[in-house]
């Protein structure tokens, strides 16, 4: 047969994971507020002898370094987009960043809630003029990178499920890598703000304490938001099936007449907003496959799809 015949039936498995998304350039530009923020609040911990401002420091310090690898992430599955290693492309890579970067924010609120309780044994003394300078530029810079990450953003609609609803043709497309590097952001900036409230209540009111306090309260919402994410991510690196909406409307859109059943059906994310399915069906009438492809909606982004079939006479 003619290869030019045979390309018909060829596609690409890149997804569009070779096109560069919108939350690379961003992450960037983050990476870069962040490490500058990071050898200010460092550099002034030491003039100021503020332990405070040197641990938000190396704490932006770690988040830096977080942030790199939801870039790395970007860079990486564009460059291998096409590549033949790759069984469904390289769309996975954006969710391992974003799991990657949720184990991160765990270990940083462990080391958060460590630091906390450690400073309500053994309380430091603070600089609290020259910290709530600081810790104000350090705010104002952490919102301005939430702003960044989160335009356009719809963090607003995962926390830790799936909100898709598949069988009315509208679908979020998730951007696990994006939603990581957000949360990051995100806290730093809790823990900028928590660390003006708290340095202003032990400047006025003497509640030195209240500064490990907040650092406890600090570390239990990030290790929520971690949660959150290592439980969306996780499903799709794991191939979970898919939510039992898409599912019903595949089931439903094959058996349009009581001729066929589907008895088997897998449906897993292959990229953000793309689904792969393999699907069996018994039938009494003699199809082909792609007859039972074309019942399928366009709009249930599915790609790379595999349809076997049974006539019931031979079994």
């Amino acid at each position: 047969m003619q290869h030019e015949q045979l390309k018909r039936w060829q596609h690409s498995h890149s997804f569009g994971q070779d096109l560069k998304r919108p939350g690379e350039s961003r992450t960037l530009l983050v990476i870069a507020l962040t490490f500058v923020m990071m050898l200010v609040e460092i550099a002034a911990g030491i003039a100021f002898g503020s332990m405070a401002l040197l641990a938000d420091g190396l704490h932006m310090g770690s988040h830096t370094v977080a942030l790199g690898i939801n870039a790395f992430a970007y860079v990486y599955a564009r460059r291998h987009a096409h590549s033949s290693r790759y069984s469904f492309g390289t769309g996975k890579v954006n969710t391992l960043g974003g799991y990657t970067g949720a184990v991160l924010l765990a270990v940083f609120a462990a080391i958060m809630a460590f630091e906390s309780i450690l400073r309500l044994i053994d309380p430091v003394s603070i600089a609290f003029d020259q910290a709530i300078g600081v810790a104000v530029v350090g705010l104002l810079v952490n919102g301005v990178s939430v702003f960044i990450l989160g335009v356009n953003h719809d963090h607003g609609h995962e926390h830790g499920h799936s909100h898709e609803h598949h069988g009315h043709g509208h679908h979020h497309h998730h951007d696990h890598n994006l939603k990581s590097a957000y949360l990051h952001v995100l806290a730093d900036a809790l823990t900028s703000l928590l660390a003006i409230f708290t340095l202003l209540i032990g400047k006025y009111f003497g509640a030195v304490w209240m500064d490990p306090v907040m650092g406890i309260v600090g570390a239990i919402l990030v290790a929520r938001w971690s949660l959150g994410l290592l439980k969306s991510t996780s499903g799709i690196l794991l191939d979970e099936q898919a939510d039992e909406a898409l599912l019903e409307t595949v089931r439903s859109s094959i058996e349009k007449d009581a001729s066929c059943t589907v008895v088997d059906l897998h449906i897993w994310t292959v990229a953000p907003g793309i689904h792969s399915a393999i699907i069996s069906v018994v039938t009494t009438t003699p199809r082909n496959a792609s007859f039972y492809k074309e019942r399928l909606p366009d709009s249930l982004s599915l790609k790379h799809i595999s349809i076997e079939v049974f006539y019931l006479e031979n079994i």
